[in-house]
């Protein structure tokens, strides 16, 4: 197993690694973005977005869809700096890391770090963001998926305990301005919170929780996708307290996680870690399939 160049989406530079079962194509001459992500011979998983696919340079920040590494909280310009530019990439025997020229405006050094299981249908993404300047800086990694249209997101809520057996609150769940919470493509269950992405809703929608769970799913056509990543008791996240954000309007839905604010020495690195999965299995949205499905798939 190790990288095969390839072309993809109008882009020249690109390069594919599969374990047999599973794909994933990452861009070099932008980005870097995982631009494709499903089984081999199967549906992306991952949104392309066609205004954007095989564009490159330019001083504009562009979607290209698939996953990035960004950095929380959400300011202009800081965020929204142009990754437009050609990817240097290296591999080890193991691990693809894909590293992009330093954003200079910011003094900041990202790069993600890929290493996909030789036999299961797992990956592991490592995601780093460096100091390269002169003072600290305080951020969160923020890696967010941005979904293929027309699936359904899936949030595991804290286990119900009724009045009188506790009086502690269980999690944090943060709205926007733009957040509406009677949104039709919303289901607030008992065990789960879930998410469709539905063309024919012209609204931007947003939640975002503490999930303790450390989990959240997409299902898209029969395929399940599932986000693994940490929650730190007691660490200050970004966006009142939040390691994982939901985001749709028609066309895609974002499964975002972040790691804890951080001060960034000059010379230093964080990092965000997370773990994706992908199985076959039709779930529909009834809380006890979901059970009886997409839990035994999530480990939990």
């Amino acid at each position: 197993m190790k990288p095969e160049d390839v072309s993809y989406g109008g882009w020249d530079h690109c390069l594919r690694l599969s374990n047999g079962e599973i794909e994933i194509i990452a861009t070099l001459d932008v980005g870097p973005r995982i631009i494709r992500y499903g089984f081999v011979n199967g549906q992306n998983l991952f949104k392309e977005f066609s205004d954007d696919m095989g564009s490159t340079g330019g001083d504009t920040w562009k979607s290209y869809g698939g996953h990035r590494l960004w950095h929380a909280p959400e300011v202009e310009p800081r965020t929204y700096y142009p990754d437009n530019a050609p990817v240097h990439h290296a591999w080890d025997g193991k691990t693809l890391t894909l590293t992009p020229p330093e954003e200079t405006s910011n003094r900041l050094q990202l790069s993600i770090a890929v290493t996909m299981d030789p036999e299961k249908p797992r990956i592991d993404i490592c995601h780093r963001i460096a100091n390269t300047g002169t003072w600290d800086v305080t951020l969160a990694p923020w890696a967010l998926s941005v979904m293929a249209e027309a699936g359904r997101a899936v949030i595991p809520q804290e286990r119900y305990i009724p009045h009188g057996e506790s009086f502690s609150p269980a999690r944090p769940l943060v709205l926007w301005y733009f957040t509406k919470m009677d949104d039709p493509r919303f289901t607030w269950g008992e065990k789960y919170i879930q998410m469709r992405e539905d063309a024919s809703v012209d609204a931007k929608q947003k939640i975002g929780a503490l999930n303790a769970k450390g989990w959240a799913a997409y299902l898209l056509n029969g395929d399940v996708f599932i986000k693994k990543f940490d929650c730190m008791p007691g660490a200050a996240y970004p966006d009142l307290g939040c390691n994982c954000e939901f985001y749709t309007q028609p066309g895609f839905l974002e499964i975002e996680s972040l790691g804890p604010l951080q001060t960034i020495v000059p010379g230093g690195i964080i990092e965000h870690r997370e773990t994706w999965e992908l199985h076959r299995a039709d779930v529909g949205p009834d809380e006890a399939e979901i059970d009886a499905k997409l839990m035994p798939l999530a480990g939990a």
